[in-house]
């Protein structure tokens, strides 16, 4: 049983190496998505918060309809946190929203409040 193990854990990691970096990028962020994550996205304009969306389990990259080029703007669905408080309180509601890769200043991190 032990030798199973190991020739799998090897085959694995042989085959993980043989890929390229970004194919590396892309299986680390599923299983990063696979396991969730608590993300905050926080929407700044002219040095202030202006808009908290939370529980955001990924900031996806749109592509091009071919899937091969990547846009210039970011989607996810999060909750609007109106009043800045890292909870979801009664009347805020889960969004899809949209954000430009160069025009909108914005910082994504996982939730402090849940550690």
């Amino acid at each position: 049983m032990k030798k199973i193990i190991v020739v799998c854990s090897v085959a694995v990691a042989l085959l993980f190496t043989a890929c390229t970096q970004e194919t590396q990028n892309k299986f680390g962020r599923s299983i990063q998505n696979w396991t969730g994550t608590n993300g905050v996205l926080d929407i700044y304009m002219g040095g202030q918060l202006v808009q908290r969306f939370i529980k955001i389990d990924k900031l996806s990259t749109a592509v091009s309809t071919d899937g091969n080029t990547p846009r210039d703007y970011r989607y996810a669905y999060g909750y609007l946190d109106v009043n800045f408080n890292y909870k979801v309180d009664k009347g805020e509601k889960k969004l899809y929203f949209e954000i430009s890769n160069y025009s909108t200043p914005y910082v994504f991190y996982e939730n402090p409040g849940t550690k």
